[in-house]
C-alpha cells in the first residue's frame, strides 16, 4: 500500500527510491523516543552526482536548488525505512540543516534549501513546516553542491 504522502509526492512527480547506502562509517539514521534523526544526505541519483562543484563559481542556483531537492528526497528514503515503509507515520518535520557549496561571494544558501523545504512541505503539508539551517562551506564530500540531514517526528 502506497502512503497518502507518497501519493502527494507521486502527483508532482516524485517517487522516492530506495535508501541510499551510508558512504562511510555512520548510520544513515537513528531513532531515540519518537525522533527520527537522519544523517546528511548528499544528491545521489542512483548511487551517483548529476552536478558537482561551487554554487556561485561553476554551479548556479538552480542547479544547485534541483540537489538541495533530491537531498530531500533521499531523506525521505531513509525516513520511510525508519518508518517501517510507512510515512504517514511522520507527525512532524522538526528541522532541517543544510550545507551549501559556496563561492566566497555566494549568500543565498537559504535560496537554494528553500527547494528542499518546499518539499517537505509539498509532501506533508502543515507538518512540513520546520526550523532550518542553511550555510555555505567551501567543499562538501564528493564535491557535491549540497548536503542536508533532518529531524523528524514519527508516532
Amino acid at each position: 500500500m502506497v502512503s497518502k504522502v507518497e501519493q502527494r509526492l507521486q502527483g508532482i512527480g516524485v517517487t522516492i527510491p530506495d535508501a541510499p547506502t551510508p558512504a562511510a562509517n555512520y548510520l544513515p539514521f537513528t531513532c531515540t523516543g519518537n525522533l527520527v534523526f537522519v544523517s546528511g544526505q548528499v544528491p545521489f541519483v542512483d548511487g551517483k552526482l548529476e552536478v558537482t562543484g561551487t554554487v556561485g563559481q561553476n554551479a548556479s542556483i538552480e542547479k544547485a536548488q534541483g540537489q538541495a531537492k533530491i537531498c530531500a528526497i533521499n531523506l525521505l528514503a531513509q525516513l520511510k525505512v525508519a518508518c517501517g515503509g510507512d510515512l504517514d507515520r511522520v507527525v512532524k518535520v522538526v528541522k532541517l540543516g543544510a550545507f551549501v557549496a559556496s563561492a566566497d561571494d555566494f549568500f543565498s544558501q537559504p535560496i537554494v534549501v528553500n527547494a528542499a523545504s518546499d518539499l517537505m512541505v509539498s509532501a506533508f503539508g502543515d507538518a512540513g513546516q520546520h526550523a532550518r539551517f542553511a550555510v555555505g562551506t567551501n567543499a562538501l564530500p564528493l564535491n557535491c553542491l549540497v548536503e542536508i540531514d533532518g529531524i523528524f517526528e514519527i508516532d
